[in-house]
């Protein structure tokens, strides 16, 4: 059987994608990375205090947050990020089933990889595997040495 082949600059792992959360937003919500395939990236968040919205739902925010954290470590690990960064551009997204506890779960997926854009699609579930939130974040790829 044919290795497929990766998306990947360099080789990654969880470990990876989780050392850069410390001491910012995905460490403050609770979000962890849990798989990293050949072309795609997962995380999980809790539903809890850090991530509902006054009535008791996991926030729409939370989600993007959620989503726009996934996306944007993977495209970053698809260039070279001595050289490149990414930096969102867009998100959209619907949310279509509510969550009231528990864990939500966000992969993302590339649908366009270019030298400049990249476009990911995500779907957020909880943990019966129902779609709660789908979307795309569109990421702009520029030099290191940024131009005012």
């Amino acid at each position: 059987m044919a290795k497929q082949k990766t998306i990947w600059h360099r080789p990654v792992t969880v470990d990876t994608f989780n050392a850069l959360c410390e001491n910012t937003l995905m460490q403050a919500l609770g979000i962890q990375y849990v798989d990293v395939g050949t072309d795609y990236l997962t995380a999980t968040m809790p539903v809890d205090g850090r991530t509902m919205q006054p009535l008791g739902l996991l926030h729409g925010g939370a989600s993007l947050a959620l989503a726009e954290s996934v996306c944007g470590a993977a495209a970053t690990a698809c260039v070279d990020s001595d050289r490149w960064a990414c930096y969102g551009m867009e998100i959209n997204a619907n949310h279509v089933r509510v969550a009231k506890s528990g864990e939500v779960v966000c992969t993302a997926r590339p649908a366009y990889l270019g030298k400049t854009t990249q476009v990911w699609q995500f779907d957020v579930r909880n943990g019966q595997g129902d779609l709660l939130c789908t979307g795309r974040q569109t990421v702009a790829i520029r030099s290191i040495v940024l131009r005012d």
